[in-house]
């Protein structure tokens, strides 16, 4: 039964006492850390520890944005998303949209401002995706890293968001931020706050 005497975090926080990395990557690492449960026992909890992302919702005029098309290994199929990257050491979502988006599709964004920031997997896995839009863009040479292989598309926002139904378009950050300023377009949405 719920006793709101007690603070909700007293009940549900672990806490652990052994740190074991199982694998260092280039981009995330794994664990499986020993934490003792509220109750007292002990369990193991896996997860991924990522650096955190950014990605834009770029608008090159009112009605058309700018996405990417490129081939995820992970899931063995070529996406439509929003414009994404790692965050770099030191880099903070704003500075890493602004490389983003000139290394993906080459525009440069005038005006960036925040739409959400939220946990794609929180169970597993320790990132942030910090996601903005931008408009008043102006075009230039993209410079995409090497392993990267992207297209660049201009898709009209309405045709986005039928794409998403449709299942065109599975991208989770992508389908948030086309779906978060559908409603704050809409009226629907005062405010907006996200993962911390």
């Amino acid at each position: 039964m719920y006793n709101d005497r007690v603070p909700a975090s007293s009940r549900l926080r672990e806490k652990r006492f052994k740190k074991r990395r199982i694998y260092a990557g280039k981009t995330v690492d794994f664990y499986a850390d020993l934490v003792r449960l509220p109750s007292g026992r002990i369990a193991t909890r896996e997860y991924l520890r990522h650096p955190g992302a950014a990605a834009v919702l770029p608008f090159v005029d009112p009605g058309r944005i700018v996405m990417v098309q490129q081939y995820r290994y992970a899931v063995g199929k070529i996406t439509f998303e929003i414009p994404a990257g790692k965050l770099h050491r030191g880099e903070s979502p704003v500075q890493c949209l602004k490389r983003e988006l000139v290394e993906e599709t080459g525009y440069r964004a005038d005006r960036i401002r925040p739409l959400t920031s939220f946990w794609p997997s929180c169970a597993i896995n320790s990132e942030v995706i910090h996601i903005f839009w931008a408009d008043r863009l102006e075009p230039g040479p993209s410079r995409p890293d090497p392993d990267e292989h992207i297209r660049c598309v201009l898709v009209p926002f309405r045709q986005a968001l039928q794409w998403i139904g449709s299942g065109r378009i599975q991208d989770a950050k992508t389908i948030i931020a086309l779906s978060l300023f559908a409603l704050r377009k809409r009226g629907k949405i005062i405010s907006l706050q996200g993962a911390g």
